[in-house]
């Protein structure tokens, strides 16, 4: 092999101690071999220890990687049957090498089981010299040295293994074995340069492979988990760009003794471009095919990417039917150059019954329970079944309700039925049907209706969708201004766009939706309105890891037609809570009526503005600012008051989402309007 080409190391499920190839590296003409050390350290005590002990059996306690199997326990006693020792590794004061020396060493590992005799314990040193010094190499310290005494015989070649063995075995039955591992890590090298170029050596225009991709910051370690994750982000680079089969075909890496640096050239295959192939869905017994099938967007022959393959995957996640999903990549192009796609999915139990209980400070207690059926006549259909119950209690605004005569005993309910077929023919074409029926108790209002909506949405992508139907309810409202009995059919229209990565946190994208809904006199409304409601967000993440992104939202409402006395209490607009402006109570923020109740607007603005910063991986902090209110008119009005918050929230975030905790304090109290001082609020997922 040339001395710059090193074909045989590969960052995949191949490599491992006990294949791990060392990648050659030379100056003035002089070659040196330095292992990279892949860094998947629960893979390589497993390997590493089979080879130690000849392939026989190693126990947990052996390759206790997380403290859970004893590994600290005292070593066995001295014995005649057998040689067991001691075991201290010194000289490195780095802790991640010195769990990667611990992690790779044979003899840290296998301290608890006792080799029988000293050329056994003398073979399992000479196995850490050769593992021990690739460490120290992949991790930057080229010049680095292990040294090995067994009771103070420096192993050191064929020479010394008979005076090792000796001494080791002069302890049987009497004594441990003492065994030292000494560590001179030597100068750390640090990567000088990194470039990259194609099959015939030329290097790629800048608009293929930007400098971004080869920059090199200051004092960065020459570890081999830097040069193979930079080598893996530049594949990726051309993977982006549609070559699906594109790869390192060799790495270069050089170091220089003088200067303790390394420069590192990769030769990249870039491979053919080429388009999305047929999707081939794979595994469903009782859900139509044809259902998983229309909510995948791509088309034979549009461009090939990592993102388009991924987006297969999250369209047909919104299956409910559906389990486990996995897409896999074909290992080859088809006739016309595009690489097929194969959808392997599982279904899941079509029944779920699920039961959830709360409590609030400012709501009082609450129980939810529900029945949903999630493939009910085999094509995908979703039959959900809603019942929630709660309690408002002795709220904030208890006595002045009391007072406006508002006939309210606290409780308040909902039971709900929706119906939704996917996929209406095989089309992108989705039938949805709800109905509804309840008493909403609210800190300022009670409102008693029913109702139902018919609809058919049709999904022009996975981020784009329209819907329209026919809505319609009945009820009976009452507030501060009075009672209101109201019968409205409407027409909504609505449509959705959301490009954004993740549901509970996004990191980057825009969401957007928007809806109008004319309840006519024509059509049987009484009132006859108009409402609109529209709310925006966007995501940017300043950085290519996504520690530090600035989130911003917008929200509007208008509602028209009719006097605000006259539109039901429910369907008027009310801003305040943890979803709109936080620190202030839920649906309180507005024009005020008798008794200094809210009663609501017939227009909405609130925006809110979030800093999220992450300190650790698993810990984030967001400072934020809300803004908004309800107007009297159609459409707001900037003399009237807008209120403010300010916080700060704190965010854990794990493998479902983060958790939120804020804190937010109003800017601009009222007197009299019981707006406490500050607020807390705890859910899961981003505030928007």
């Amino acid at each position: 092999m040339h001395p710059g080409t090193d074909a045989g190391l590969k960052a995949g499920p191949d490599a491992g101690p006990g294949r791990e190839q060392p990648f050659v590296t030379r100056i003035r003409g002089r070659v040196r071999h330095v292992t990279l050390l892949r860094l998947a350290r629960a893979a390589w005590p497993l390997a590493a220890g089979l080879a130690g002990a000849g392939g026989a059996a190693v126990p947990a306690a052996a390759f206790d990687l997380f403290g859970l199997f004893g590994s600290e326990e005292e070593p066995p006693a001295p014995s005649a049957a057998a040689l067991p020792y001691t075991v201290k590794i010194s000289g490195i004061d780095d802790n991640d090498v010195l769990r990667a020396l611990q992690d790779t060493s044979t003899l840290y590992r296998l301290r608890q089981e006792a080799p029988p005799d000293g050329e056994g314990l003398v073979r399992r040193a000479e196995a850490d010299q050769r593992r021990l010094s690739d460490v120290l190499s992949g991790y930057g310290y080229c010049q680095g040295t292990v040294t090995i005494r067994i009771d103070g015989v420096v192993l050191a070649g064929e020479p010394s293994v008979v005076p090792a063995a000796r001494a080791a075995e002069a302890s049987r039955a009497r004594a441990l074995v003492p065994v030292k591992i000494v560590v001179d890590p030597g100068p750390l090298y640090t990567l000088r340069s990194i470039a990259a170029r194609d099959l015939r050596g030329n290097p790629f225009p800048e608009e293929i492979l930007p400098e971004r991709f080869t920059r090199v910051g200051a004092d960065v370690p020459a570890r081999s988990a830097t040069v193979l994750a930079r080598e893996a982000k530049i594949v990726d680079r051309f993977r982006a760009l549609g070559h699906p089969f594109a790869k390192a075909a060799a790495r270069d890496p050089v170091v220089d003794d003088a200067a303790h640096v390394m420069d590192v050239t990769y030769t990249i295959d870039p491979g053919p471009i080429a388009g999305l192939g047929e999707v081939a869905v794979r595994g469903t017994k009782d859900i139509d095919p044809a259902v998983v099938r229309s909510f995948i967007y791509a088309e034979p022959g549009d461009p090939y990417s990592p993102k388009a393959v991924s987006d297969i995957r999250r369209s047909v996640a919104k299956v409910e039917g559906l389990g486990s999903i996995r897409v896999r990549e074909g290992e080859t192009l088809d006739p016309s150059g595009n690489l097929p796609i194969f959808v392997d999915v599982t279904e899941r139990e079509k029944n779920l019954i699920g039961v959830a209980a709360r409590y609030s400070t400012v709501d009082g207690p609450g129980i939810r329970a529900y029945y949903a059926n999630r493939n009910l006549f085999g094509g995908g259909e979703t039959f959900r079944v809603d019942a929630d119950i709660y309690y408002l209690g002795n709220d904030l605004y208890a006595k002045q309700r009391k007072a406006a005569g508002i006939d309210s005993n606290g409780l308040g309910g909902r039971l709900s039925a929706t119906f939704v077929k996917p996929a209406l023919w095989g089309t992108r074409n989705d039938f949805i049907a709800n109905v509804f029926a309840g008493r909403e108790a609210q800190q300022s209002y009670v409102s008693d209706a029913a109702g139902g909506t018919v609809a058919l949405r049709h999904r022009f992508s996975d981020t784009f969708f329209a819907q329209v139907g026919l809505d319609g309810q009945a009820g009976r409202s009452q507030d501060a201004l009075g009672k209101v009995d109201y019968r409205l059919i409407g027409v909504p229209v609505s449509v959705s766009y959301d490009s954004t990565d993740n549901l509970l946190d996004p990191t980057e994208g825009v969401r957007l939706t928007a809806s109008a809904t004319p309840y006519a006199g024509i059509l049987g409304s009484d009132p006859s309105i108009f409402v609109a409601k529209a709310q925006g967000s966007t995501y940017y993440a300043f950085d290519d890891e996504a520690r530090y992104i600035l989130a911003g939202r917008i929200g509007f409402g208008s509602i028209s037609g009719a006097s605000l006395e006259d539109i039901p209490a429910n369907i008027r607009f009310f801003a305040g809570g943890g979803g709109s402006v936080r620190g202030f109570p839920y649906r309180t923020l507005g024009p005020r009526g008798p008794f200094n109740l809210p009663i609501g607007g017939r227009s909405l603005l609130e925006a809110s503005v979030e800093a999220r910063i992450k300190v650790t991986d698993t810990i984030g902090v967001v400072p934020f600012i809300d803004a908004g209110t309800a107007f009297a008119g159609s459409v707001p009005d900037f003399d009237e008051r807008i209120r403010y918050a300010v916080g700060l929230g704190l965010r854990y975030y794990t493998g479902i989402g983060p958790i939120r905790v804020d804190v937010a304090f109003p800017m601009d109290r009222i007197k009299g309007n019981r707006e406490r001082p500050v607020a807390l609020y705890i859910s899961l997922g981003q505030s928007f």
